[in-house]
């Protein structure tokens, strides 16, 4: 009798540190979360109405593979005015179900047994196990809150090896908030280029900036013919239930990707696909008024955690901050652990996002602004104990 009948890598592969902990989190009541990574926000009525017209249009049937043609254009369009680099919609686009597919869609086509795939860390939790699910072998390379949480490219270089087939970044960054600059996304693209490799580049949290810019890594000198370029709908938009996202390619790559989307998913929802078409159309003052909450929640938690001795990095994109718990005397497990049972506060270990992730851990600001409040008191109470 067998004793599973999983795949091995399937049974190797760890539980999501995420998961964890809100699973504990539903059992208890009074709990103010500062863990998920999800907008508060309800997506904007337009974008919503949009959906709705498509189901009473009758528009409930099956799309083209790659997605509506329209939307295709309109992500071509987006592309071309905000990094100035350009995709056929015809050929270099394809629509997913969510930036999760994409990645999947990106690794499945891309990678032979004993791949590696190099991934700076701390790191969105999916990275290293589509990896191994796609049968390549995830190489961390841990960023320090002395380098900003950036790839460091002498590090980079150093941990390239004959099986080394691509690079996989995410910036603005989850759990850290770091955003690349332009100058090390260069010295990255320069060891992409020496080492011929590929680049995904996931850039979910692209419009969550604050106070600077980001930049997109396709639209580095050399990089759009080395680069898959994933994006979506689920952050900027608040649209994390419409799964909508994306991948863009050089038509060569992305007649793979597009291979593994036809047999695996056929096409993302019809009605899904409208409403990004609206989101993207004329989203963008609903994206302002939200980056402007966030950004007020942002120096609201920041601050709080500075000033209670949890040394916070300052984050300028997406919505998280990255405190050290190091006053504590804890490590991340047993503070997360703690804080969750004694004040009723969630947060994720920063383990659970990767090497590097150590002696943090991830506190979400995409809550409102009065029950972060109430979880910084929290934390100080925690802290007079502790701290």
């Amino acid at each position: 009798m067998r004793t599973t009948y999983l795949s091995e890598r399937v049974a190797g592969l760890k539980p999501s540190g995420i998961r964890k902990f809100f699973d504990i989190v539903a059992t208890m009541k009074d709990v103010i979360s500062l863990g998920i990574g999800e907008p508060d926000f309800v997506t904007p009525q337009p974008i919503v109405q949009a959906g709705i017209r498509a189901l009473q249009a009758g528009e409930t049937h099956y799309t083209s593979n790659a997605g509506l043609l329209e939307l295709r254009q309109v992500i071509s369009a987006y592309l071309q005015t905000r990094y100035s680099v350009s995709y056929d919609p015809l050929q270099e686009l394809v629509v997913s179900v969510g930036v999760s597919e994409a990645l999947y869609l990106a690794l499945t086509a891309l990678l032979d047994p004993g791949d590696e795939v190099i991934i700076p860390t701390p790191c969105f939790v999916a990275y290293q196990a589509e990896v191994i699910l796609a049968g390549g072998v995830a190489v961390e390379l841990p960023t320090r809150v002395e380098e900003n949480f950036q790839v460091n490219p002498q590090a980079l270089r150093a941990a390239v090896t004959p099986r080394t087939k691509a690079l996989l970044i995410g910036y603005p960054n989850n759990p850290t908030g770091a955003v690349a600059t332009r100058e090390v996304l260069l010295e990255v693209a320069k060891v992409a280029e020496e080492f011929d490799l590929l680049v995904i580049s996931d850039e979910l949290y692209d419009q969550l900036v604050y106070g600077v810019s980001h930049v997109c890594f396709a639209a580095l000198p050399g990089m759009r013919q080395r680069t898959i370029l994933l994006g979506g709908f689920s952050k900027n938009y608040a649209m994390t239930g419409w799964r909508a996202g994306f991948a863009a390619a050089p038509a060569d790559i992305l007649r793979g990707l597009l291979r593994v989307h036809q047999y695996t998913i056929m096409s993302a929802p019809t009605m899904t696909q409208m409403a990004a078409i609206e989101a993207l159309r004329n989203g963008g003052e609903h994206v302002q008024a939200m980056r402007d909450e966030y950004d007020r929640r942002r120096r609201l938690i920041v601050g709080g955690l500075n000033e209670l001795g949890l040394r916070t990095f300052e984050p300028h994109g997406a919505f998280y901050a990255f405190p050290s718990i190091a006053s504590s005397g804890m490590d991340e497990e047993t503070f997360a652990q703690k804080l969750l049972e004694e004040e009723r506060v969630a947060v994720v270990p920063g383990s659970a996002f990767g090497a590097g992730g150590e002696g943090y851990v991830r506190c979400s600001y995409a809550t409102a602004f009065e029950k972060i409040e109430e979880a910084l008191r929290r934390i100080e109470h925690f802290m007079r104990r502790y701290g």
